[in-house]
């Protein structure tokens, strides 16, 4: 179910992470792993750089902590707040950890109109719902939201 309140503060909160990782030079993703009762566990944006990691998306490397640090069924009480929709990898990434909800803001299918298709972002055509509809387990999907919002943090990256 929709928070308006809580889902946007957080996914305005990933735009700003998303915005801050563009000003540095890094591609624009962020992600941020809330808790239950609304408080933030974890941040982190795209990790392309400095190594040039094609599998360095900000929700991937984040899973990778958050699955060392806390057991499926904990996980599945938390929200993982995306700027842009994860894509095949990080939406198995985000299965695998037992993420119960994602909430993002730029789709995949907008993602690729604005980038094209760059070397550094070939955009996989696969909407995260699929990949979650695949599993064994239910991840709760709401996006885009604030999509517009969302399209400005990407607007000079590419």
């Amino acid at each position: 179910m929709l928070n308006p309140t809580l889902d946007y503060r957080w996914l305005r909160h990933s735009f700003a992470l998303a915005e801050d990782a563009k000003s540095r030079g890094i591609h624009p993703f962020a992600a941020v792993l809330v808790d239950a009762n609304g408080e933030i566990l974890l941040e982190q944006i795209n990790g392309y750089l400095p190594d040039l990691d094609m599998t360095g998306h900000a929700e991937r490397l984040i899973m990778t902590q958050a699955s060392k640090l806390y057991r499926p069924d904990f996980l599945n009480q938390c929200t993982l707040y995306v700027s842009a929709e994860p894509c095949a990898m990080c939406a198995g990434a985000i299965y695998w950890a037992g993420v119960g909800r994602v909430v993002y803001g730029l789709s995949e299918t907008r993602l690729k109109a604005l980038t094209g298709n760059h070397p550094e972002n070939p955009t996989l055509a696969l909407p995260c719902r699929i990949v979650f509809e695949s599993g064994q387990r239910t991840t709760e999907v709401h996006g885009p939201l604030l999509e517009a919002e969302a399209e400005q943090v990407q607007h000079g990256a590419w």
